[in-house]
């Protein structure tokens, strides 16, 4: 298991004398009520709709069941964007981590970091770019990772997520990286 795959359990005291990635929550960017609220029911309600459809107004066989499948998966994801957004990204003094403890990437792994508007980021978000490889990872509305990048945000209010990167920044002015 690589360390960026580490799981950290966050102690209540919040001192960082605990494994690699706990410490002091400097920020935290949690889902909006609303942004998941309204994505939640767009998802769940096209499932219900397309299961309904299926089975009230679908000509024939294949039909019924291409429709109920797609309108399972629908249902599916937005179980999947509930688990997700349930949880929170919080920025501690070494890492940046998932709040059910998955270390996303290490403060002194990150080269640079990207907010301008013709990146290729999540909405009201920021990208992180490593000096190595990141394991791949997703959390829907919150965060991804594929190879060297890091988007953050999503379904994250634009406040939280702007100062968790400008605490980024500032850590990285510190090492001079910036």
């Amino acid at each position: 298991m690589t360390d960026s795959m580490q799981t950290v359990q966050t102690s209540t005291d919040q001192t960082g004398t605990g494994p690699l990635g706990a410490g002091e929550v400097l920020a935290t960017a949690k889902a909006s009520p609303a942004r998941r609220g309204v994505g939640l029911l767009s998802l769940a309600g096209l499932g219900v709709m397309l299961i309904y459809s299926a089975f009230t107004r679908s000509p024939d066989l294949g039909w019924q069941i291409a429709l109920g499948l797609i309108g399972l998966g629908f249902i599916t994801i937005a179980e999947v964007m509930r688990r997700s957004t349930a949880s929170a990204v919080e920025l501690t003094d070494q890492a940046l981590r998932d709040a059910d403890g998955r270390v996303i990437v290490h403060l002194d792994e990150i080269e640079r970091i990207d907010q301008g508007a013709f990146a290729v980021k999540p909405s009201n978000g920021f990208l992180l770019k490593t000096n190595r490889r990141v394991p791949r990872g997703w959390r829907l509305g919150l965060w991804w990772s594929l190879g060297r990048r890091i988007g953050v945000g999503g379904m994250t209010p634009a406040n939280e997520t702007k100062l968790i990167a400008e605490i980024i920044r500032a850590k990285l002015a510190e090492r001079h990286i910036v």
